[in-house]
Protein backbone atom coordinates (compact mmCIF):
# COMPACT_ATOMS: atom_id res chain seq x y z
CA UNK A 1 0.00 0.00 0.00
CA UNK A 2 2.82 2.36 0.92
CA UNK A 3 4.44 1.78 -2.50
CA UNK A 4 1.17 2.65 -4.24
CA UNK A 5 0.87 5.88 -2.28
CA UNK A 6 4.45 6.76 -3.13
CA UNK A 7 3.60 6.35 -6.81
CA UNK A 8 0.63 8.69 -6.46
CA UNK A 9 2.83 11.26 -4.77
CA UNK A 10 5.19 11.22 -7.75
CA UNK A 11 3.89 14.13 -9.81
CA UNK A 12 5.73 13.13 -12.98
CA UNK A 13 4.36 9.58 -12.80
CA UNK A 14 0.80 10.84 -12.34
CA UNK A 15 1.11 13.23 -15.30
CA UNK A 16 2.57 10.48 -17.48
CA UNK A 17 -0.28 8.16 -16.52
CA UNK A 18 -2.89 10.79 -17.36
CA UNK A 19 -1.21 11.48 -20.72
CA UNK A 20 -1.19 7.76 -21.58
CA UNK A 21 -4.86 7.44 -20.61
CA UNK A 22 -5.73 10.49 -22.72
CA UNK A 23 -3.82 9.10 -25.69
CA UNK A 24 -5.66 5.79 -25.36
CA UNK A 25 -8.99 7.60 -25.21
CA UNK A 26 -8.13 9.70 -28.26
CA UNK A 27 -7.09 6.65 -30.27
CA UNK A 28 -10.32 4.91 -29.33
CA UNK A 29 -12.41 7.95 -30.16
CA UNK A 30 -10.84 8.53 -33.54
CA UNK A 31 -10.96 4.87 -34.60
CA UNK A 32 -14.74 4.69 -34.40
CA UNK A 33 -16.90 5.33 -37.43
CA UNK A 34 -17.52 9.06 -37.18
CA UNK A 35 -20.98 10.60 -37.24
CA UNK A 36 -21.15 13.16 -40.06
CA UNK A 37 -24.11 15.40 -39.22
CA UNK A 38 -26.20 17.03 -41.91
CA UNK A 39 -26.31 20.80 -42.23
CA UNK A 40 -28.25 23.25 -44.35
CA UNK A 41 -26.34 24.82 -47.24
CA UNK A 42 -24.76 28.12 -46.24
CA UNK A 43 -25.74 29.77 -49.52
CA UNK A 44 -29.34 29.58 -48.28
CA UNK A 45 -28.66 32.09 -45.49
CA UNK A 46 -31.15 34.91 -45.84
CA UNK A 47 -30.10 37.83 -48.01
CA UNK A 48 -32.35 40.16 -46.01
CA UNK A 49 -31.68 40.28 -42.27
CA UNK A 50 -32.98 43.26 -40.34
CA UNK A 51 -31.62 46.39 -42.01
CA UNK A 52 -28.82 44.41 -43.66
CA UNK A 53 -29.11 43.33 -47.31
CA UNK A 54 -26.76 41.13 -49.33
CA UNK A 55 -25.03 43.03 -52.13
CA UNK A 56 -22.56 40.53 -53.61
CA UNK A 57 -21.44 36.90 -53.31
CA UNK A 58 -17.85 35.83 -53.90
CA UNK A 59 -17.65 32.16 -54.96
CA UNK A 60 -14.47 30.39 -53.88
CA UNK A 61 -12.22 29.29 -56.74
CA UNK A 62 -10.91 25.71 -56.92
CA UNK A 63 -7.38 26.65 -55.88
CA UNK A 64 -8.64 28.34 -52.71
CA UNK A 65 -11.02 25.47 -51.92
CA UNK A 66 -8.19 22.95 -52.34
CA UNK A 67 -6.24 24.81 -49.67
CA UNK A 68 -9.20 25.55 -47.40
CA UNK A 69 -10.64 22.01 -47.61
CA UNK A 70 -13.99 23.15 -46.22
CA UNK A 71 -17.17 21.20 -47.00
CA UNK A 72 -19.26 24.35 -47.40
CA UNK A 73 -18.49 28.06 -47.54
CA UNK A 74 -20.19 31.42 -47.68
CA UNK A 75 -18.41 34.61 -48.73
CA UNK A 76 -20.93 37.45 -48.99
CA UNK A 77 -21.06 41.21 -48.60
CA UNK A 78 -23.96 42.86 -46.76
CA UNK A 79 -24.88 46.53 -46.45
CA UNK A 80 -26.84 48.26 -43.72
CA UNK A 81 -29.57 50.46 -45.18
CA UNK A 82 -29.74 52.53 -41.99
CA UNK A 83 -26.07 53.53 -41.79
CA UNK A 84 -24.69 52.67 -45.22
CA UNK A 85 -21.96 50.53 -43.61
CA UNK A 86 -20.83 47.38 -45.41
CA UNK A 87 -19.52 44.13 -43.96
CA UNK A 88 -18.22 40.87 -45.37
CA UNK A 89 -19.46 37.63 -43.83
CA UNK A 90 -17.28 34.56 -44.39
CA UNK A 91 -18.21 31.12 -43.07
CA UNK A 92 -16.33 27.85 -43.61
CA UNK A 93 -18.04 24.67 -42.39
CA UNK A 94 -16.19 21.38 -41.85
CA UNK A 95 -18.09 18.10 -41.42
CA UNK A 96 -15.03 16.42 -39.92
CA UNK A 97 -11.54 17.33 -38.74
CA UNK A 98 -10.14 13.81 -38.63
CA UNK A 99 -8.42 13.85 -42.03
CA UNK A 100 -6.52 17.11 -41.77
CA UNK A 101 -9.48 19.38 -42.51
CA UNK A 102 -9.56 22.27 -40.05
CA UNK A 103 -10.28 26.01 -40.05
CA UNK A 104 -7.41 28.30 -41.03
CA UNK A 105 -6.91 31.09 -38.51
CA UNK A 106 -7.35 34.60 -40.00
CA UNK A 107 -4.35 35.56 -37.88
CA UNK A 108 -2.24 33.49 -40.26
CA UNK A 109 -4.04 34.17 -43.54
CA UNK A 110 -4.49 37.96 -43.43
CA UNK A 111 -0.84 38.94 -42.75
CA UNK A 112 0.13 36.72 -45.68
CA UNK A 113 -2.05 38.95 -47.87
CA UNK A 114 -0.13 42.06 -46.90
CA UNK A 115 -2.34 43.20 -44.01
CA UNK A 116 -0.51 44.34 -40.86
CA UNK A 117 -2.23 43.72 -37.49
CA UNK A 118 -2.49 46.70 -35.13
CA UNK A 119 -4.92 45.29 -32.54
CA UNK A 120 -5.33 41.68 -31.42
CA UNK A 121 -7.63 40.91 -28.48
CA UNK A 122 -10.94 39.34 -27.46
CA UNK A 123 -14.26 41.14 -26.96
CA UNK A 124 -17.76 40.02 -25.99
CA UNK A 125 -20.87 40.36 -28.15
CA UNK A 126 -24.39 39.90 -26.78
CA UNK A 127 -26.48 37.78 -29.17
CA UNK A 128 -30.23 36.98 -29.00
CA UNK A 129 -31.14 33.87 -27.04
CA UNK A 130 -27.55 33.18 -26.09
CA UNK A 131 -26.15 36.04 -24.05
CA UNK A 132 -22.52 37.07 -24.36
CA UNK A 133 -20.14 35.26 -26.68
CA UNK A 134 -16.40 35.85 -26.85
CA UNK A 135 -14.96 36.66 -30.29
CA UNK A 136 -11.52 37.59 -31.53
CA UNK A 137 -11.00 41.23 -32.49
CA UNK A 138 -8.34 41.90 -35.07
CA UNK A 139 -7.68 45.35 -36.55
CA UNK A 140 -5.60 45.19 -39.73
CA UNK A 141 -4.09 47.82 -41.98
CA UNK A 142 -2.63 47.90 -45.50
CA UNK A 143 -1.41 51.35 -46.53
CA UNK A 144 -4.24 53.78 -45.80
CA UNK A 145 -6.87 51.05 -45.72
CA UNK A 146 -7.93 49.72 -42.33
CA UNK A 147 -10.47 47.02 -41.42
CA UNK A 148 -11.92 45.42 -38.33
CA UNK A 149 -12.04 41.61 -38.21
CA UNK A 150 -14.19 39.69 -35.72
CA UNK A 151 -14.10 35.90 -35.82
CA UNK A 152 -14.75 32.76 -33.80
CA UNK A 153 -15.06 28.98 -34.03
CA UNK A 154 -18.51 27.46 -33.67
CA UNK A 155 -19.55 23.85 -33.05
CA UNK A 156 -23.24 23.29 -32.38
CA UNK A 157 -24.15 25.84 -29.67
CA UNK A 158 -20.55 26.36 -28.58
CA UNK A 159 -18.71 29.53 -29.55
CA UNK A 160 -14.96 29.62 -28.92
CA UNK A 161 -12.50 32.42 -29.61
CA UNK A 162 -9.29 30.56 -28.74
CA UNK A 163 -7.76 28.33 -31.42
CA UNK A 164 -6.25 26.15 -28.69
CA UNK A 165 -9.53 25.63 -26.87
CA UNK A 166 -11.20 24.81 -30.18
CA UNK A 167 -8.66 22.02 -30.77
CA UNK A 168 -9.21 20.63 -27.27
CA UNK A 169 -12.95 20.52 -27.92
CA UNK A 170 -12.31 18.54 -31.10
CA UNK A 171 -10.92 15.71 -28.97
CA UNK A 172 -13.71 16.05 -26.39
CA UNK A 173 -16.44 15.97 -29.06
CA UNK A 174 -14.86 12.97 -30.79
CA UNK A 175 -14.95 11.04 -27.51
CA UNK A 176 -18.36 12.15 -26.28
CA UNK A 177 -20.38 12.63 -29.47
CA UNK A 178 -18.26 10.77 -32.06
CA UNK A 179 -18.17 13.86 -34.29
CA UNK A 180 -15.76 16.71 -34.98
CA UNK A 181 -17.71 19.16 -37.13
CA UNK A 182 -17.02 22.87 -36.69
CA UNK A 183 -17.19 26.20 -38.49
CA UNK A 184 -15.12 29.35 -38.73
CA UNK A 185 -17.24 32.52 -38.74
CA UNK A 186 -15.56 35.79 -39.71
CA UNK A 187 -16.83 39.35 -40.15
CA UNK A 188 -14.71 41.99 -41.88
CA UNK A 189 -15.82 45.62 -41.71
CA UNK A 190 -13.80 48.34 -43.47
CA UNK A 191 -13.16 51.48 -41.45
CA UNK A 192 -14.23 54.52 -43.42
CA UNK A 193 -12.59 57.97 -43.18
CA UNK A 194 -12.90 59.31 -39.66
CA UNK A 195 -14.52 56.12 -38.36
CA UNK A 196 -13.04 54.89 -35.08
CA UNK A 197 -12.29 51.29 -34.21
CA UNK A 198 -14.86 51.48 -31.40
CA UNK A 199 -17.58 52.62 -33.84
CA UNK A 200 -16.69 49.80 -36.22
CA UNK A 201 -16.81 47.27 -33.38
CA UNK A 202 -20.27 48.50 -32.38
CA UNK A 203 -21.55 48.27 -35.97
CA UNK A 204 -20.00 44.81 -36.48
CA UNK A 205 -21.56 43.61 -33.22
CA UNK A 206 -24.97 44.79 -34.43
CA UNK A 207 -24.45 42.85 -37.65
CA UNK A 208 -23.51 39.72 -35.69
CA UNK A 209 -26.66 40.01 -33.59
CA UNK A 210 -28.67 40.17 -36.82
CA UNK A 211 -27.30 37.03 -38.45
CA UNK A 212 -26.30 34.89 -35.44
CA UNK A 213 -29.57 32.98 -35.04
CA UNK A 214 -30.29 32.43 -38.79
CA UNK A 215 -26.73 31.17 -39.26
CA UNK A 216 -26.89 28.96 -36.16
CA UNK A 217 -29.99 27.27 -37.59
CA UNK A 218 -27.98 26.14 -40.62
CA UNK A 219 -25.43 24.29 -38.50
CA UNK A 220 -26.06 20.74 -37.23
CA UNK A 221 -27.93 20.47 -33.91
Amino acid sequence: MENNLAFLRNRSAVILTLVLLLQAAVVYGFRRQEVLPQHQGLEGLSREMGTWTATQDFPMDKETMDVLKADDTLNRNYQDAASGRSANLFVAFFKSQRTGQAPHSPKNCLPGSGWVPTVNDVITVAVPGRGDIEVNRYVIQKGEAKSLVLYWYQSRDRVVASEYKAKVYVVADALRYNRSDTALVRVVMPLGPGQSEAEAATAASEFIRTFYRPLRERFPA
